[in-house]
């Protein structure tokens, strides 16, 4: 079963739960990952993404990651890819490793450019747009003899730029090209409004998008990393969320803040119609099944607090991983 069956048959019954890992760097970070991805499991997720460096840069380590969700987990894992500073023959060849380890949900995205590049050019023969890449990736399945109703693709979608001035329409064009592409369901990107969320999707209806888009949302559990992820998106914090982390007495306060604004956000977005959550985990697995419980869409254990002490939790810090 696929990504594109697992949003088709919740549609009629409840609200999906996925979350996104990136690959470790390090071999502390490694055990860090496979015991937040032991604790996710609880939550009985239906898929969890793994992301891809926008130029390769952790190609070695998210293959490595996916095939050991496939091998050692039940867990459905849905691959990003990337096209930027790849060839056409290097992106093919990591899509060939993927569907070789049995790899049949995949991220599309373009990626982001080198930092510091504003004339970004793809390499001669290489793919400019995510749009591309769909297609690309559906021509090399094809080519192997796998039906297209085996492979499911996903792709981005981007609710604050959708409210930005100018940025609605072009967001829609941008996301029909993707879907005409082959494209199956959306995931967003970081946002904080719910009407940015909820008008993007009932525009996309409008323009005739029909693909699921399913939120992206993250619990932001302190100040630095709430910083830190504007600095990395681009999308501004709201400053009710700032004040309420900023005005928190200690570390447990924070956690509490920052779970209970996520929880908020949530709720109008599910009340709202969305299809389920996708939840950027940072790596760390106590806010994730926290504000999942919270809303009763932890399914196995729907008795963990956000009263938890969370010292430890983010010992290591804010993640500065970030993929378009």
């Amino acid at each position: 079963m696929t990504v594109r069956d697992i949003l088709g048959e919740a549609r009629l019954q409840r609200p999906t739960v996925s979350f996104e890992l990136f690959p470790p760097r390090t071999v502390e970070t490694q055990n860090a990952l496979w015991s937040t991805v032991n604790e996710l499991a609880t939550a009985s997720p239906d898929f969890v993404s793994v992301t891809y460096g926008a130029n390769g840069s952790t190609r070695t380590s998210s293959r490595s990651v996916v095939r050991r969700l496939i091998t050692e987990t039940k867990l459905l894992p849905v691959a990003h890819l990337t096209c930027v500073e790849a060839t056409r023959d290097e992106v093919t060849a990591v899509i060939d490793e993927f569907l070789d380890e049995g790899v049949r949900d995949f991220l599309a995205l373009r990626g982001d450019p080198p930092a510091g590049v504003t004339d970004w050019q793809p390499q001669p023969d290489g793919l400019r747009y995510a749009s591309e890449l769909v297609t690309h990736l559906r021509d090399v399945a094809d080519r192997r003899g796998i039906a297209p109703d085996q492979i499911s693709i996903g792709v981005a979608a981007f609710p604050a730029l959708h409210a930005a001035p100018g940025g609605k329409q072009q967001g829609l064009d941008v996301l029909a090209t993707k879907q005409a592409a082959g494209a199956d369901f959306a995931l967003t990107q970081v946002f904080f409004d719910p009407e940015n969320y909820l008008a993007l999707v009932d525009d996309a209806r409008d323009a005739g998008i029909t693909i699921p888009i399913v939120p992206g949302v993250v619990p932001l559990t302190t100040p630095r990393r709430a910083h830190r992820l504007a600095e990395l998106t681009k999308v501004p914090l709201p400053q009710h969320l700032v004040s309420s982390l900023e005005r928190a007495d200690g570390e447990a306060a924070q956690y509490r803040a920052g779970v209970a604004a996520a929880r908020e956000l949530a709720l109008e977005i599910l009340e709202g119609g969305a299809p389920g959550l996708h939840v950027y985990t940072f790596n760390k697995h106590a806010a994730a099944l926290d504000l999942l419980a919270s809303l009763g869409l932890h399914r196995q254990n729907g008795t963990r607090s956000t009263e938890l002490n969370p010292t430890g939790h983010d010992q290591h810090g804010p993640t500065t991983h970030h993929d378009e």
